[in-house]
């Protein structure tokens, strides 16, 4: 990919410098388009060479790459070499840039910038990725949405660079909190309100309950006793805890779907309350488990008593904590999946409790515990709708809709639409997304209503526009025009800079692959965008001779078909009318 011209750049070179074309490829880059100059479309970075050939005396590099340049002659794909600092640059034949872009672009449509040599030779894995994790009976609180967003996003891309990915939504389905609600059930709850509104009921009780606990020691007693019931598998406590569960993962299967995420698996803590037991015997058999005075059971981690390396394992009472169920899922999951990687999507206050999960399976034996991985992220502030404080994932998506629809219509340009109410939240989920992934996912960040709506700028609702704006394009011209096409009649520095991009999308791609990080095709999409809508006010179609009408329509076409190929892979699904 980069359609080619990579490839065909690194076999020269390899020529020149008698190296193997594939260990120059990924020396080899797209240059970044400039607003200032025209530039050229690749470059080597020589000291990359220098690298590679383990050349430690480290000559001018300004003088290797003058040298270099002067060995490398034009052809018929290359037809300009000259040098920048430290690199060799190469422009690319104009006509056939632009013929070849806008050929692959359409030719592989869902697949553009996937077929790359970035990417070939990558081994195809099998992947685990567990996220958004809510606690059954408790509201989808809203702190969960980061994860949820950013597990879908990694899962998108996995899967379409071809890796077979399973995603898992490990509920919070066990632990003390449900002694609380089932002891709080039997005392404020009714059946009636649990069949109507589940999750706003148990919330309701599982608030009244606590408040109760405080003063009430007989209540945090009966709790406790509730959840030993449970662990003891007490048929009565067992068949409330699973219509909890089960009315639970109805209300959360009805908020993905309006998120547009999906699971291969409902997991849960409660999978694993016999499995934990055997992970205690397993860590006993090693001589790994140590008794408190208390009653309880520690994992000593630094093996001198260093407190802050200190995980416990087990209450006093022999019940299993949050940390021995975790052990116990990623054991079963190896045993179950055979992955490669392993990743958990989860805020940045779960990095210590990770790294001692990942420690423990390692002095257990479990050599695989260096495939999986924490992707942390940072926390929401300030997020608010117009009735207060935010607790809940559907008041926000609610909130979102309901301002869109306000938004939408007093635009004076927004189409009669079919279905108002599904733009509206599409177009609003797109905003929530865009602002979210803008900045490092490890960052905290500040949420602002008024900059998740503005239509121009950086926002999600600006790439929504720019992509119902050339479907409309489409729609309207599309019909006479979309056969073939005159590469000469894009040849200006609008349509050229549109091109340089595209080629680019592939070298996007690679970087979000290997460090998880969606700003990078956001980054992307928002210039690319731009570039659009620039283009758009000049780049006529209108009243332009056919030839020329029918070229620009190809470039749009190919613009809007990236844009939404990059959209998807986000989580946000694209617009054709706004």
């Amino acid at each position: 990919m980069a359609c080619g011209f990579r490839r065909s750049i690194a076999c020269q070179l390899s020529r020149v410098l008698d190296l193997p074309p594939e260990n120059l490829i990924k020396s080899i880059s797209a240059i970044p388009i400039s607003r200032k100059e025209e530039v050229a479309d690749f470059q080597l970075c020589v000291d990359s060479l220098l690298e590679n050939n383990n050349d430690h005396s480290r000559p001018d590099i300004q003088v290797q790459a003058t040298r270099l340049a002067e060995k490398l002659k034009c052809d018929t794909v290359v037809s300009e070499i000259s040098t920048g600092r430290g690199t060799v640059n190469f422009k690319i034949n104009r006509e056939l840039l632009t013929k070849t872009v806008l050929q692959q672009v359409i030719n592989d449509g869902s697949k553009y910038g996937l077929k790359s040599e970035l990417f070939s030779g990558l081994p195809q894995k099998k992947i685990v990725i567990e996220f958004s994790s809510p606690n059954v009976a408790k509201k989808f609180h809203v702190g969960h949405l980061r994860s949820t967003i950013i597990g879908n996003f990694i899962a998108n891309l996995k899967e379409a660079l071809g890796h077979q990915v399973t995603r898992i939504n490990y509920l919070g389905d066990w632990g003390m909190q449900f002694g609380l609600l089932g002891s709080g059930f039997q005392l404020f709850g009714y059946e009636e309100k649990l069949q109507s509104n589940p999750l706003q009921h148990l919330f309701e009780v599982y608030v009244q309950v606590n408040k109760e606990a405080a003063d009430d020691k007989n209540i945090a007693k009966s709790a406790h006793e509730f959840f030993q019931r449970l662990e003891l598998g007490d048929t009565q406590a067992l068949a409330l805890w699973q219509k909890f569960r089960d009315l639970s993962i109805e209300e959360y299967v009805r908020i993905y779907k309006r998120l547009g995420v999906h699971f291969d698996e409902y997991s849960g803590e409660s999978f694993y309350r016999e499995k934990s037991q055997e992970v205690l015997k397993l860590l006993d058999s090693k001589g790994l488990l140590q008794k408190t005075v208390k009653g309880t059971a520690i994992v000593d981690l630094s093996g001198n008593g260093d407190p802050s390396s200190i995980c416990t394992v087990m209450r006093s009472d022999g019940t299993s904590l949050y940390a021995t169920r975790d052990l116990a899922a990623a054991i079963d999951r190896m045993d179950k999946y055979n992955f490669d990687t392993m990743i958990y999507v989860t805020d940045k206050g779960q990095k210590k409790h990770f790294q001692q999960v990942f420690q423990m399976l390692q002095i257990m034996g479990y050599d695989w515990a260096e495939r999986c991985q924490h992707v942390p992220f940072g926390v929401v502030q300030g997020m608010k709708t117009r009735r207060g404080n935010v607790t809940f994932l559907e008041d926000v998506l609610n909130e979102i809709r309901s301002r869109m629809l306000q938004n939408m219509a007093s635009i004076k340009t927004t189409k009669e639409l079919e279905n108002p109410q599904q733009t509206a939240e599409r177009v609003g989920l797109a905003a929530l997304i865009i602002q979210d992934f803008r900045g490092l996912l490890l960052s905290d960040y500040q949420f602002s209503w008024d900059r998740v709506f503005q239509s121009r700028g950086d926002t999600g609702v600006f790439l929504q526009y720019t992509h119902a704006r050339l479907h409309s394009l489409e729609e309207t011209f599309g019909c006479g025009y979309l056969n073939d096409f005159n590469t000469a009649c894009l040849q200006d520095p609008q349509s050229v800079s549109i091109l340089q991009h595209l080629l680019r999308f592939d070298e996007v791609l690679c970087r979000s692959s290997q460090d998880l990080q969606p700003r990078h095709i956001v980054s992307y999409l928002l210039t690319l965008s731009h570039l659009a809508a620039m283009a758009h006010k000049t780049l006529l179609i209108k009243d332009s001779p056919p030839e020329v009408a029918g070229a620009r329509l190809h470039l749009f076409r190919a613009v809007r078909s990236v844009l939404a190929n990059g959209m998807k892979l986000l989580g946000i699904t694209p617009v054709c009318r706004m």
